[in-house]
Parts: C-alpha cells; sequence; structure tokens
C-alpha cells in the first residue's frame, strides 16, 4: 500500500466520522438536553455526537504520508491475517453463550480471553491476566454499582 493511498483513507474516514458526528450533535439538539444530573433525551446523541466529532477532527488532522503495516504483509501466502477476526467472532459468540448459561463472570472471562488472543504478541498469560481482571472490573461495575440483573454465577440456567 503506497502512503498517498493510506493518507487518503484516514483523510476521508476522519471526514467521515466528523460529519457522522456533527448530525448526531445536530439532531440531538433538538431534543432537550438536561444536565448531567437530570440528563434529557437529548443528552447522550449530543455528548456522543461531539466525542465522534473530535475524534474524526484527530484522525483526520493526524492523516500523515506515513504507511502503516498492512494485514499480510510478511506472510509468504499474502493474504490478511484472520486470527484477529476468528478470535473476536468467537469470543462474541462465547460470550451469548456463557451469558446465557453462565453468568457474567464466566462469559466475561471468555470474552477477554478469546478476544485478546487475537492479537499475536499477547501470550496465553497475559490473556488469563487480562480476562480475570475485567471479571473484577465488570463484577464491580455491572454487579455492584449498577445492579445489572444477570447473575455472576448461574451454572446451567
Amino acid at each position: 500500500m503506497d502512503t498517498t493511498s493510506r493518507f487518503k483513507k484516514d483523510h476521508f474516514g476522519g471526514t467521515l466520522m466528523t460529519l457522522v458526528g456533527l448530525v448526531a450533535l445536530t439532531s440531538g439538539l433538538q431534543y432537550h438536553t438536561g444536565t448531567l444530573s437530570r440528563m434529557g433525551p437529548g443528552f447522550f446523541p449530543v455528548a456522543i455526537g461531539a466525542l465522534l466529532a473530535f475524534v474524526g477532527i484527530l484522525i483526520a488532522g493526524t492523516a500523515n504520508g506515513t504507511a502503516a503495516e498492512v494485514p499480510g504483509e510478511g506472510h509468504g501466502h499474502g493474504l490478511p491475517d484472520l486470527r484477529g477476526i476468528a478470535c473476536i467472532i468467537l469470543g462474541a459468540l462465547s460470550f451469548l453463550l456463557l451469558g446465557t448459561y453462565g453468568g457474567l463472570i464466566p462469559a466475561t472471562f471468555s470474552i477477554v480471553f478469546i478476544s485478546a488472543l487475537g492479537d499475536r504478541t499477547n501470550t496465553v498469560k497475559q490473556a488469563a491476566l487480562l480476562a480475570m481482571a475485567m471479571c473484577i472490573v465488570a463484577a464491580v461495575v455491572f454487579s455492584w454499582a449498577l445492579q445489572l440483573q444477570l447473575p455472576l454465577f448461574a451454572w446451567g440456567t
């Protein structure tokens, strides 16, 4: 991939993100936004639209002519590395299955562990440690703070 093509993709992608963010922001302003303590129906679209537009500006603004690593480069077959895609899809499927039959902790562990293995630089030990840390975060945030009605463990239900 040449540097001009990469520059164009980053520039166009950032511009598109900015436009989508601005549309969401202006659409959200048609509703009552409220305050941070008493959010209205337009608060979330305005906040997300503003963040999306800001990130789009950053992407388009930092688009330079340096070439990034092209997927599949360095492989003998020239095809993109499908390991990451497969791990993310399998992680999401495992979350659906274990979320239904195992509970929040097994589902969170499975999605993080399997998805982390999609990065070839991660070891099994690193993926397991990351998954355990995210299980603690998920238990604190979703079960304790938000009181989500998904049990931590629900074997076979």
